[in-house]
């Protein structure tokens, strides 16, 4: 049965199915490369913390070029920009599956990254633009639930290729599907021309991309111990100066490529640059350590890493169904406090995991874990635009992409300078099972800090999207 049409065009869920198709692909691949990852360093040679790097590029790359990704849509169209976005994904996985040597693998997922972060924001705006206003509650739930499911069904996935087959076999099966998302997108979307030649801030973006490119690398090298302290404390430095400055540079710009505007109000600079980066960065750092740590600390086959994983996975969609009732009922501000706590609780009681602790106690714990962290990014994402007009949103979406996207990458880093500093402090040439306790202990430090510093929201913030009174 179809419901009445209430526009001259009806709606199809075609064109969101394809994004959605593509997001998935996305998604998957930022999530499946964890459990292989003492396969890949194996094979190549090279320490598990080394092939970290694998990880950061991607998240690093597509955290730079999402600002200049609205820029490019306009400028090219987003039929075509989208389409060739996904074959240049496509390319870059069959140069990743292919790899000789460690850096040629960097070379590739780099440029993965750099594809990825394309496909998100522009497939957005494809949905948005061929969606009648009152359908486009129901065709962007179409296009999250890969952003949930690939997190999901990633590390056992990921675990089962490399324990069966061959850890290259995670990049090649995007071929077949990154060349049928291309046919289907040159098929279906609607074909429109690039609206304008505005001036394209390059300067803003430089700083932007060097400040997370060298703050990145040399969190990076500092975890591996490449290079010396001083060496990678002066790309940390210089990161931090670069960041300074694409901060002054937006703010002075008549039409920066990181617009700013957003920042100034509370509970959007809360949930987004502040107490909310942190929290996330905290949270990130899990879905990298754990996979790694039931191998290594466990003796878990990277197979069994993932199933493992998957609890905590689940735990994340089975809080998806009860976070808007718990908003509603509770506020904002006192479930992120009180969620907050759970969060640092339960990274705590990961922390304190191994072989001795029983079975269903260690599931418990990660589907609990799971859910909190589920909490936490929902209820942060969606106070973001609680008090943003109308006319800053599509700049603040932008930020908050760009924010969410920087958090991932500074979270793997994190986590492997907590675990190289663990085991220099332990002498130890190998990672295990105490160093990724401890990693676990310095996220719930973490969320400690950001949980501390949500408490600067106002009693009433987000009351409007909450119903409260």
């Amino acid at each position: 049965m179809h419901s009445k049409k209430t526009n001259a065009e009806p709606f199809s869920r075609r064109i969101p199915l394809i994004v959605a198709a593509a997001f998935f692909m996305e998604a998957l691949d930022s999530t499946i490369i964890t459990t292989a990852l003492p396969a890949i360093a194996q094979g190549f040679g090279e320490s598990t913390l080394t092939l970290t790097a694998s990880v950061t590029v991607y998240l690093v790359a597509m955290t730079a070029l999402v600002p200049a990704a609205g820029w490019a849509s306009d400028r090219f169209g987003a039929r075509n920009l989208f389409a060739a976005a996904i074959g240049v994904f496509t390319l870059a996985s069959l140069l990743c599956g292919l790899s000789p040597s460690f850096w040629t693998l960097i070379a590739a997922r780099t440029l993965q990254g750099a594809a990825a972060a394309f496909m998100s924001p522009v497939g957005r705006l494809i949905v948005l633009r061929e969606t009648p206003k009152s359908r486009i509650i129901e065709a962007i739930g179409m296009i999250v639930w890969p952003g949930l499911i690939a997190p999901v069904i990633g590390p056992p996935l990921g675990g089962f290729i490399t324990t069966f087959a061959s850890w290259r076999w995670i990049f090649l099966i995007n071929i077949p599907l990154g060349l049928l998302g291309i046919f289907l997108v040159l098929r279906f979307v609607p074909k429109h021309a690039g609206r304008g030649h505005a001036r394209f801030d390059a300067m803003g973006f430089l700083l932007t991309a060097a400040a997370l490119a060298t703050l990145i690398h040399g969190l990076s090298t500092l975890a591996h111990g490449e290079g010396g302290a001083a060496t990678s404390g002066a790309f940390v430095a210089i990161g931090l100066a670069c960041g300074y400055a694409a901060i002054r540079h937006a703010r002075r710009h008549p039409a920066p490529m990181l617009d700013l505007a957003a920042v100034a109000f509370p509970t959007f600079a809360l949930s987004t640059v502040t107490a909310g980066l942190a929290a996330r960065v905290a949270i990130s750092m899990t879905p990298f350590l754990l996979p790694l740590m039931f191998q290594f600390g466990f003796g878990a086959t990277p197979f069994q890493a993932g199933i493992m994983v998957l609890v905590y996975m689940a735990g994340n969609l089975a809080m998806k169904g009860m976070t808007t009732s718990i908003l509603r009922r509770f506020g904002f501000r006192a479930v992120i406090q009180v969620n907050g706590v759970l969060c640092v609780a339960s990274l705590v009681a990961c922390g304190l995991m191994s072989p001795v602790v029983p079975m269903p106690f260690i599931y418990g714990v990660l589907f609990v874990a799971g859910m909190t962290r589920s909490m936490n990014f929902t209820s942060m994402a969606t106070l973001a635009f609680a008090d943003v007009p109308e006319r800053l949103r599509p700049a603040a979406t932008t930020l908050a992409a760009m924010s969410q996207q920087a958090a991932g990458a500074i979270a793997v880093a994190v986590a492997a300078l907590a675990l190289g500093l663990s085991q220099t402090i332990r002498g130890s040439s190998h990672l295990a099972l105490a160093d990724f306790q401890n990693a676990l202990f310095a996220s719930a430090f973490i969320m400690a800090v950001a949980v501390l510093w949500a408490g600067r929201l106002p009693h009433d913030a987000g009351v409007e999207l909450s119903g409260r009174t």
